[in-house]
């Protein structure tokens, strides 16, 4: 299990969360609510693990919303920093660019 992972589920169980603009918007635009993200973290499932990003280690988690739906969102941590989980981005998984179980990218 990614070590990031870890971290991220951790600050959230802390409640140390930070929506970035673009996720926020990203959440309006899809219709995706931060308590179905909170709420599912324990079901999440990690998609990408990217360690060494330039603005701090980040991962994308397919969750589910409680209709279950699917969701990606994207987790990170600020460079240089412990705290907060960052969603940089949240989003409906486009079923023609991902596998049937959203887990893997198919363009």
């Amino acid at each position: 299990m990614s070590g990031t992972y870890k971290k991220i589920i951790t600050l959230i169980k802390k409640g140390e969360i930070f929506i970035s603009d673009h996720g926020y918007d990203e959440m309006i635009e899809d219709n995706i609510f931060i308590k179905d993200i909170i709420s599912n973290i324990e079901d999440s499932s990690l998609i990408e693990d990217y360690p060494d990003y330039p603005k701090g280690p980040c991962i994308l988690l397919l969750q589910f919303d409680n209709q279950k739906k699917p969701i990606h969102v994207v987790w990170g941590i600020p460079k240089g920093k412990s705290s907060p989980a960052v969603i940089v981005t949240a989003y409906r998984p486009d079923p023609n660019l991902w596998s049937n179980d959203f887990r893997r990218r198919i363009k």
